[in-house]
């Protein structure tokens, strides 16, 4: 743990990680549809029950084969990508599986079997349960899902925010001391609720788009007004949801990752009375030399809003890429040390085991191993830092953390924009939807003889197309928010405790480029054959009973 894992070939580290990335990328795609569609299909469902109209009935079974469709997707590619953490990332799973595996248990044991066999029932049970429990089935599939979800981002909020555990120097692992606080953190929460929020987003902008391409092809029109009803409800409160959950979010990340915070920002020096960043030149090629840079150029930026996002005051102290590399003190006395000091400290943790380790295998006394114990458990909080060579490998790079929490903020804002107007269009709101159309009209999007006497079924037909063409710019959005959540903790797999390079297994690199490429093929293809069927169902339609 202290020597040989420093010798990895860089090329494992590099292609382990890419694979990971390419992994989860492409399970994301399926996860976030699946989320999002079992709350519309259930939605859908309720109304059937409360009506028992037959067009009810055959909406929800139409929602549910694409939910379906995308469902079995998202199963094959998860089951992969926690594979890989036995076998391109051992040392991290042999270091803290106690932890990390207990979660991925109750997710595998409780929520993935409950999902799984309540989907049978939803697919299959129409005709042979209750009308009743049939319903209950198809919430608790949906339910299912989201318990799955709950299980697989309290994982990842622990590598984000480790919580909950403590290092046992006989084993050399990290073991769990308290399940509740490991389950229950602050970061799992908020990044549970903001995941789960921009999933349902997801669903929204597909069902939407689906509905507004049967309006376009003047088919299928009562499902498609409906449907974009609920779609376009969802949607909205998703929408303000995830803002809401966001910034709870980045109160979290501002105390556990402020690194990930600064370079979200392009903050280079930090201070008091900071200011939210709306825009600036920050070149996406090249990491940006915030030594010698007070501030990103071309910088123009909304006055304290920064500060307020991650302190709730808008005085609040938000320290800088600089001040984390030197150290400071904030205005309260809080005193946080520079890197220079965390890696040494670090390494008197890293020496101080492997000298007790020594001792007690050549039988030194107990004062002697107490003594070692004392100087690990006073450092234990810098450990990770021991293994950094040059702390600049603190510093994600900041490009990407910028542009993707840019990408993904400005599209939400569009999405708000989005189901505001659609619904304005859909419920034609007294006065409130005359405003509108003649808005619309006023700058051209809505022609002037339609403006008092339009319908959501009479638009032109590009505003169908505009519905449609937001469904990958939802995906963009939602992908964006995990590159910052990734790329803006490097180098930790596991935040201030474990840098990639001491997590990885010690492999072949070439081994590891082709199964990088073997999943690229896979996925890809398996992407391209989800996509095949789900456009066979769109135009195939509901099935009448």
């Amino acid at each position: 743990m202290t020597n040989v894992l420093l010798n990895i070939d860089a090329g494992t580290i590099d292609w382990s990680r890419a694979q990971f990335a390419l992994t989860a990328i492409y399970h994301w795609l399926f996860v976030p549809l699946t989320l999002g569609l079992a709350l519309i299909m259930g939605i859908v469902e309720t109304i059937y029950y409360r009506k028992r109209d037959a067009f009810w009935r055959d909406t929800a079974k139409f929602w549910q084969k694409l939910f379906g469709i995308n469902f079995a997707m998202g199963v094959a590619t998860g089951i992969i990508l926690e594979f890989e953490f036995g076998t391109n990332w051992s040392n991290y799973s042999w270091f803290v599986g106690d932890i990390f595996g207990a979660p991925l248990a109750v997710e595998g044991i409780i929520a993935f079997f409950m999902e799984s066999t309540f989907v049978a029932v939803m697919f299959f049970g129409w005709k042979k349960v209750s009308a009743g429990f049939h319903l209950a089935s198809t919430w608790l599939t949906g339910l299912g899902a989201t318990i799955s979800a709950w299980w697989i981002l309290v994982a990842n909020a622990w590598m984000q925010c480790p919580v909950g555990c403590e290092f046992n120097p006989d084993t050399m692992r990290n073991e769990m001391v308290s399940f509740l606080d490991v389950a229950l953190s602050p970061f799992a929460v908020s990044k549970f609720c903001h995941t789960v929020t921009s999933a349902w987003i997801i669903g929204a902008l597909f069902v939407v788009g689906v509905s507004c391409w049967y309006l376009w092809k003047k088919r299928e029109t009562r499902l498609a007004v409906e449907s974009i009803k609920i779609g376009a409800s969802v949607g909205l409160v998703a929408t303000i949801l995830a803002a809401a959950t966001g910034h709870v979010a980045g109160q979290d990340v501002a105390k556990a990752q402020p690194m990930k915070l600064a370079a979200m920002e392009a903050l280079y020096k930090g201070g008091t009375d900071q200011g939210l960043t709306a825009v600036a030149w920050v070149n996406p090629l090249s990491q940006p030399d915030y030594l010698n840079e007070e501030s990103a150029p071309l910088k123009i930026e909304m006055p304290y809003f920064l500060s307020f996002m991650a302190t709730n005051d808008i005085h609040g102290y938000v320290p800088g890429v600089k001040d984390l590399l030197d150290g400071y003190t904030t205005p309260d006395g809080k005193v946080e040390p520079s890197v220079d000091e965390k890696i040494q400290r670090g390494r008197l943790a890293i020496n101080a085991l492997k000298e007790y380790r020594e001792g007690k295998k050549n039988g030194l006394p107990d004062s002697v191993l107490n003594s070692q114990l004392s100087i690990l458990n006073s450092n234990m909080k810098y450990f990770g830092y021991g293994y950094i060579k040059d702390k600049a490998d603190l510093v994600p790079f900041i490009p990407i953390n910028f542009w993707a929490f840019r990408t993904m903020v400005g599209l939400g804002c569009l999405f708000i924009l989005f189901f505001g107007v659609i619904l304005l269009l859909t419920y034609r709101i007294p006065y409130l939807s005359v405003i509108t159309s003649r808005l619309l009209a006023t700058v051209g999007l809505l022609p002037e003889t339609e403006a008092d006497g339009y319908s959501i079924t009479r638009l032109p037909v590009w505003h169908y197309w505009l519905a449609i063409a937001l469904i990958p710019l939802g995906y963009i959005a939602s992908e964006s928010g995990w590159l910052v959540a990734e790329f803006g903790r490097q180098p930790w797999t596991i935040q201030d405790m474990l840098p990639t390079w001491v997590a990885v297994s010690d492999l072949q690199s070439s081994s590891v480029m082709i199964t990088f490429f073997i999943f690229l093929i896979l996925f890809t293809v398996l992407l391209g054959v989800e996509i095949s069927i789900l456009l066979k169902q769109i135009k195939k339609g509901p099935d009448i009973n």
